[in-house]
């Protein structure tokens, strides 16, 4: 029997997202089956890319190749926002899209985003960081938002969007603070140059490496990484309450999951470079125990703060060498 497309969707949820998937239980079934189509979505825009790098690492140049598959998701896409979509991911996508107006453009965003690893990896600032950030994980937040859906109209809306956007942003450092040593051996280092070489680090350092976490550096550039993502988490987390109630223990338990990420690095004393930080199985019912107790929050549009988004001062660990103050408005 041929899999329905939600089941395909779910399935790729399923082997690839292990917190999300957990947290998902939390959505009431509408709003959980469009949030795995919008990561089936990215998902596998995600693995094309991958793709890239395995080609790479055996000596095969696929650029080109991946470069079509690419071309031929986003092509998919277009197919689908006429009304016309060919498989089961973009089924379901244009199912989401039409029941809850999901925008073109944070899809277009998530593909010009993830076609950026195409290209060699370099990052000279936070800010080129952050931009990079944006397009492949702050456009999810943007999408989860529309599913989730807020308490009040176009105005609680987009306050909501701008928190979603910043976790997004505080996520994807994560993503990259816990995977150094894979991507460097997929010859990617995403870390910034300037934050580098404030610590008299070099991008070889990471890439060539592999003893970097024993090194007397590598400890304070990284508590100083983690710095940032955990200031951002706590600048997104304000975004959550002006989500619709019945989605608001999916994105704390989302958040919560994901910033606990940053506590099991150093528990394994920043060595990002020979190790891989999870949360064990314990630890992630323990999250969701914990949201699950929790009672949503039921505030009505009138009672918000007038506010335009999350706003970030952040502190770095060396003020008098360190890039200016983080300020996200």
């Amino acid at each position: 029997m041929t899999e329905s497309d939600a089941k395909v969707c779910e399935r790729i949820v399923r082997e690839h997202a292990r917190t999300f998937h957990l947290a998902s239980a939390f959505l009431p079934p509408e709003k959980r089956r469009a949030a795995y189509a919008l990561y089936a979505f990215c998902r596998v825009a995600d693995d094309i890319v991958d793709r890239a790098d395995q080609a790479r690492l055996h000596d095969a140049d696929d650029d080109s190749s991946v470069a079509r598959e690419l071309a031929a998701h986003e092509a998919k896409l277009a197919d689908a926002l006429a009304g016309r979509p060919s498989d089961p991911v973009f089924r379901e996508l244009w199912r989401v899209m039409q029941s809850f107006g999901v925008p073109e453009h944070v899809l277009r965003e998530l593909l010009d985003g993830v076609a950026r690893d195409l290209r060699p990896v370099r990052y000279e600032s936070w800010t080129e960081l952050a931009s990079y950030c944006e397009g492949v994980a702050s456009s999810v937040g943007e999408m989860c938002t529309y599913v989730f859906g807020v308490q009040g109209g176009a105005e609680v809306r987009a306050t909501a969007l701008r928190y979603a956007r910043t976790l997004g942003l505080a996520m994807q450092l994560t993503n990259i603070l816990r995977d150094v040593g894979e991507d460097a051996q997929r010859g990617r280092c995403y870390l910034p140059l300037q934050d580098l070489a404030m610590f008299h680090l070099t991008p070889d350092d990471v890439l060539h490496d592999r003893n970097l976490a024993r090194d007397e550096r590598w400890k304070p550039f990284m508590a100083f990484e983690v710095g940032r993502a955990r200031a951002l988490y706590e600048a997104a987390m304000p975004g959550i309450p002006l989500l619709s109630p019945d989605a608001q223990r999916c994105a704390w338990a989302c958040a919560v999951g994901y910033s606990g990420i940053l506590g099991a690095l150093e528990r394994l004393d920043y060595d990002s470079i020979a190790h891989r930080a999870r949360l064990g199985h314990w630890q992630r019912l323990g999250v969701l125990w914990r949201v699950w107790r929790a009672e949503p929050v039921r505030q009505p549009a009138r009672a918000l703060p007038g506010v335009a988004g999350p706003h970030l001062d952040w502190a770095p660990a060396d003020p008098a060498t360190a890039e200016e103050l983080v300020r996200l408005a």
